[in-house]
């Protein structure tokens, strides 16, 4: 057997065990439909948006969250996380002329103690500035300011967790995807996601994987409670996935794929896509040089050793290592159609994975870069310093609203 023909073998053999053994992921048929039961009461509810310079954005995002129909109480708390952009001055704005606006808050965030994430310590000052108030929920909504809600977004998030009884109910929104590179890389974005955790066995309360997507997460405040706060995330850069497991540890959790709930964040170009992944590639791997390579020859027998193996049938003159390098590429395309359709993207992009694949083989290698010059992981470009600390008396009870 040459080489040609066993890196073959065993790119198709990966693909096998991914297709008809991982759970199912590639399917992507996890999706909130609404048709949960109304909850004999609707539960209190309190929306925190961590916010640093997003008022470009706010006009529609926060707009939906004032927008909700939802027949219980809701209070909404913007966390405005040191904006230079007037994002706070957006959002007041917003409250005076919306007829909901008396539900929402406006904080701003204290000076970050060491060992916190920026986005954590956001969060953080928004549950703060919340539990300060009666009643107390029933359930966190933890939302970002880029994510525009449909006006039933609320009422079938809760429907779903109280019917089932869930812990944490999270989509993964529709992420901003225009032609070219962001036709490709956000769908494949979305894919490696549902790769790296299947969400039949997130949904699944007897299996180990756990996840959770942050655009878009409601968690029962016991629950959250029980898992250690917001502050056992302090120092998450994936806080979303960090928060699944820390909820997943004492209850049921679902995740799910969403059409109605849309990201207005523009990736559009390549640039815009390398930046969100090489954010926290590497702390995906552990900060471990290991895990990197391990990642990286993954990657390679994956994603570039079927179409290698193909196209170059010519020159190889393998015909054994050619063909199994054809039924991987076509397996592995097959898997990313259903993702593909979810973005309205026609089934013939699925043949060009293998350049998403090496593309983010690349943004992994540039995340691993990014840290170690950084001096630690980063959030909205900021490093986040080592150390702990946290003081109750560095947020105020009152803020701005």
């Amino acid at each position: 057997m040459s080489v040609w023909t066993l890196l073959c073998v065993l790119s198709l053999a990966a693909w096998c065990v991914l297709v008809f053994a991982d759970g199912r992921f590639w399917l992507a048929d996890q999706r909130l439909d609404g048709r949960a039961p109304a909850p004999p009461a609707w539960p209190d509810v309190v929306a925190v948006v961590p916010a640093r310079d997003e008022a470009a954005l706010l006009p529609q995002t926060l707009r939906s969250l004032l927008d909700q129909d939802y027949p219980g109480a809701l209070r909404i708390v913007l966390a405005d996380d040191e904006s230079s952009d007037g994002t706070a001055a957006v959002a007041e704005q917003l409250a005076r002329v919306h007829p909901a606006g008396g539900s929402l808050r406006i904080v701003s965030t204290p000076p970050r103690p060491p060992g916190w994430v920026g986005k954590m310590w956001a969060v953080e000052t928004g549950v703060r500035a919340a539990s300060g108030s009666d009643p107390a929920p029933e359930f966190w909504w933890f939302t970002d300011a880029d994510v525009a809600h449909g006006p039933d977004s609320l009422r079938r998030l809760v429907a779903k967790a109280e019917a089932e009884r869930l812990d944490l109910v999270s989509l993964m929104v529709r992420l901003h995807a225009d032609g070219g590179w962001g036709g490709l890389l956000v769908p494949a974005f979305v894919y490696f996601f549902q790769q790296l955790y299947p969400f039949p066995r997130v949904n699944d309360p007897h299996a180990r994987t756990a996840a959770a997507a942050g655009g878009c997460a409601l968690v029962r405040r016991t629950a959250l409670t029980r898992a250690g706060g917001i502050e056992a995330l302090r120092g998450e850069v994936i806080d979303d996935c960090a928060l699944g497991r820390a909820v997943k540890r004492a209850g049921p959790i679902w995740l799910g794929l969403s059409t109605a709930e849309r990201s207005v964040r523009p990736y559009a170009g390549i640039g815009d896509v390398w930046r969100m992944v090489a954010r926290s590639a590497y702390t995906q791997l552990r900060y471990s040089p290991v895990w990197l390579a391990g990642c990286l020859a993954g990657l390679l027998l994956l994603y570039v050793v079927p179409p290698l193996a193909a196209l170059a049938w010519p020159w190889h003159g393998d015909a054994a290592a050619g063909a199994l390098g054809v039924a991987a590429w076509v397996l592995m395309a097959a898997s990313f159609v259903p993702t593909l359709a979810l973005y309205g993207r026609a089934p013939l992009w699925a043949f060009a994975l293998p350049l998403a694949g090496t593309l983010y083989a690349a943004m992994t290698i540039d995340s691993a870069r990014r840290y170690h010059r950084a001096g630690g992981a980063t959030w909205k470009g900021r490093a986040v310093k080592k150390g702990a600390g946290l003081d109750s008396s560095t947020f105020p009870r009152e803020g701005k609203s």
